[in-house]
């Protein structure tokens, strides 16, 4: 399907790499719903959309407020047939850590464990459960979700909760892949790896120099990189059940 014809929800549309994509598909003639917690950043998002974005406040983490905003965007857009589940959030620790009095130990509080396992895993699990499910009751037998998740599915120290949510991702998107078939719907994800967004902006540029010494490209990537990996699963109709890692040769 060509991207002219989709109707896409894209969770966490507000800024970084989420924002993007929503003028990215906006460009090549997408409808697009946005949806964050950021309510600025999506009403200067749909500005810049040229009359193809609309928007509505969501935490993917709440159930009600997921079956609310699928139905919203469904209404808005006039059906769906897409699916970016691009929202998430880390809140790096290590899972156990000697304090430098060399007596005390640090321990991952159990809510930062919680609390990115309830927006980057299973707010993925609720938006594409609503969004199956409204494809299955209007009979739209072209459908396809891309997650993203990230090259720390593979493991990254301080990042128990991130790396388990993004792995939890891509198992999921192999699952999906083989349940929804039947219905006409496609999975896929992306995992990327170190991206230029503004998170990297805000980091000291030294920290941001290892991470590039990490890569065997030698730099960063970029969201339309990214972007390009979206577009190839949103309009490859043959492709389900697998991951593009997109990291410049991290994994390797």
């Amino acid at each position: 399907m060509q991207l002219c014809d989709r109707k896409v929800i894209v969770t966490g549309g507000a800024s970084g790499m989420g924002r993007h994509f929503c003028l990215r598909l906006a460009e090549c003639g997408a409808t697009v719903y946005a949806s964050d917690i950021n309510e600025e950043g999506l009403a200067s998002l749909v500005d810049q959309g040229n009359g193809r974005i609309s928007s509505g406040l969501c935490d993917v983490s709440r159930e009600d407020q997921v079956v609310e905003m699928v139905s919203d965007a469904c209404r808005k857009m006039g059906g769906l047939n897409g699916l970016i589940n691009n929202a998430g959030i880390f809140l790096d620790s290590m899972l156990v850590k000697k304090e430098s009095d060399g007596q005390t130990v640090r321990k991952m509080p159990l809510e930062k464990w919680q609390k990115v396992i309830d927006i980057d895993l299973t707010g993925p699990f609720l938006c594409t459960r609503e969004f199956a499910a409204k494809l299955i009751e209007t009979d739209t037998r072209a459908g396809v979700v891309v997650n993203i998740s990230s090259v720390s599915r593979h493991g990254n120290q301080g990042q128990s909760n991130y790396s388990a949510a993004k792995a939890g991702l891509v198992a999921d998107t192999k699952l999906w892949g083989l349940e929804l078939a039947r219905y006409g719907i496609r999975v896929g994800a992306i995992a990327p790896g170190f991206i230029h967004t503004p998170i990297l902006d805000a980091m000291r540029p030294e920290i941001v120099e290892g991470v590039i010494k990490r890569i065997p490209l030698r730099r960063l990537g970029e969201p339309e990189e990214i972007w390009q990996g979206i577009r190839f699963i949103l309009e490859c109709d043959y492709f389900t059940g697998r991951c593009l890692d997109i990291d410049g040769g991290v994994v390797v």
